[in-house]
């Protein structure tokens, strides 16, 4: 009997509309607080960092549908709708009962899920007449997404990169250069945040809370320039449900319901994604689908740090954020999962997880890699050492359906492939990487000082 591997739709199923799950929680998240006036955030205190609709989408939370349009539903064709595979290989490698699918983005252009958002936000940018934007990245995915996406809508593009990424990853600086963008190491000198800190602290490999502060930096003192970021915010979020818009069409495809949905997570954008569109039916009572966030041991804002106000960035330029956070000056381990090396929780998801809506794990460098290897070996694609967070959660629960005899239906997200990231598979395949163990008297140095 032929069996189906790949579930696609055509290029006219693209959603039409994003998905604001905040209009539908019944706990919806704290309002984000204007550090000024100490009052909660309005859309117009966003307008000078934000393009306005964006600034309207973050604070929206009456409209569950928000119109898709046309002109970046166009350029989603360059891409989407991305394929849901079934990874039969996986499955018969662990002899599982259970059925694993994933949402392969890293199909797009820039190899991760990051354009659905990256495109919206250059779009909505250049209607409004901007001509030049700033960002920051951390393992780059999010930094080359907005720089083709730049391209595309004719803007001009700056993007601060994590110091020790922009060292391990040459490769996805180019590919942001060949797009246009100019890429600055974080921290730098061409910002007063970035001289204080490597004033403070001279070898400082820098962290993404750093270079937010950078770009922000850049953008208020820069004329017609705004800020654009990749995760975190409720609009990115908003952006990146296309995923789980198109995943449940699949599975319907695929005539089957996922039981756990899995996504690795930093500040949330690709979790956000995958999870949204189906955590939706759970709120209703429909469903009772697990949504598991992978993040790594070594920056466990979701498992071991704590829930309260705080900044997005290092400096304090953000508003503060209701967040599950390590704190704003948490320095993350040198790990090469460099998208997820963010201090803190996007403010719905933070809500979400607090009210046990969805799970969260954490897991070592060493379990990422031998399951991305795994993953490779099996089913072809080189994962990002992101996504391996995702792949080895999707593989523990697989062996615990496999001890309790149960077939289970798992879904995850492949946010992006790692064919720019084969210096830190290098590392693990010669035995140089090792686990980074985050001791408690680590993590809570940064709230002392501050009480």
């Amino acid at each position: 009997m032929e069996r189906t591997k790949k579930f696609m739709l055509p290029e006219t199923a693209i959603p039409t509309q994003w998905y604001n799950i905040v209009a539908e929680m019944q706990n919806k998240p704290l309002p984000m607080i204007n550090p000024q006036t100490n009052e909660p955030l309005k859309a117009e205190d966003l307008f000078p960092l934000f393009a306005e609709e964006l600034a309207r989408q973050e604070l929206n939370d009456n409209d569950v549908w928000i119109d898709i349009p046309d002109e970046i539903r166009e350029k989603y064709k360059i891409y989407r709708p991305t394929p849901l595979v079934r990874a039969y290989e996986l499955e018969k490698a662990l002899d599982t009962p259970a059925h694993i699918y994933f949402k392969n983005e890293s199909v797009s252009p820039v190899g991760s899920h990051k354009l659905n958002s990256a495109l919206a936000q250059a779009y909505y940018n250049k209607i409004e007449g901007v001509t030049n934007l700033t960002t920051e990245t951390g393992a780059g995915q999010w930094g080359t997404a907005l720089a083709f996406a730049s391209k595309t809508f004719g803007l001009e593009l700056a993007v601060y990169m994590v110091k020790i990424s922009y060292e391990q990853k040459p490769y996805r600086r180019s590919l942001m250069q060949s797009w246009g963008a100019q890429v600055i190491a974080s921290p730098s000198m061409s910002t007063k945040a970035g001289r204080k800190i490597i004033t403070e602290n001279p070898t400082y490999q820098g962290s993404l809370g750093t270079a937010i502060s950078e770009a922000i930096e850049l953008a208020m003192q820069t004329p017609n320039c705004k800020y654009a970021l990749g995760s975190v915010l409720n609009h990115v979020a908003l952006h990146q449900t296309v995923i789980g818009l198109e995943a449940e069409k699949q599975m319907e495809m695929a005539d089957e319901y996922p039981d756990i949905v899995i996504g690795c997570f930093g500040g949330g954008s690709n979790f956000s994604g995958i999870s949204f569109p189906f955590l939706r039916h759970n709120l209703k009572g429909e469903t009772h689908t697990r949504f598991i966030a992978a993040e790594p041991s070594s920056c466990p804002k979701l498992t071991r740090g704590r829930f309260q106000y705080d900044y997005g960035d290092e400096i304090g330029y953000t508003p503060l954020i209701p967040m599950y956070t390590l704190h704003h000056n948490f320095a993350p381990a040198n790990i090469h999962a460099g998208g997820l090396r963010y201090h803190g929780a996007g403010s719905i998801v933070s809500q979400l997880h607090k009210d046990n809506l969805v799970e969260a794990v954490d897991v070592n460098q060493l379990d990422t890699f031998k399951a991305g290897i795994l993953f490779a070996r099996t089913e072809g694609i080189i994962p990002a050492p992101e996504s391996n967070h995702a792949i080895a959660v999707a593989i523990d629960e697989a062996l615990k359906a496999k001890e309790e005899g149960v077939k289970k239906t798992i879904l995850f997200n492949l946010s992006g492939h790692g064919l720019l990231d084969m210096s830190a598979y290098d590392q693990y395949l010669a035995g140089d990487l090792s686990n980074h163990e985050l001791k408690d008297e680590e993590l809570n140095k940064y709230f002392e000082r501050e009480s």
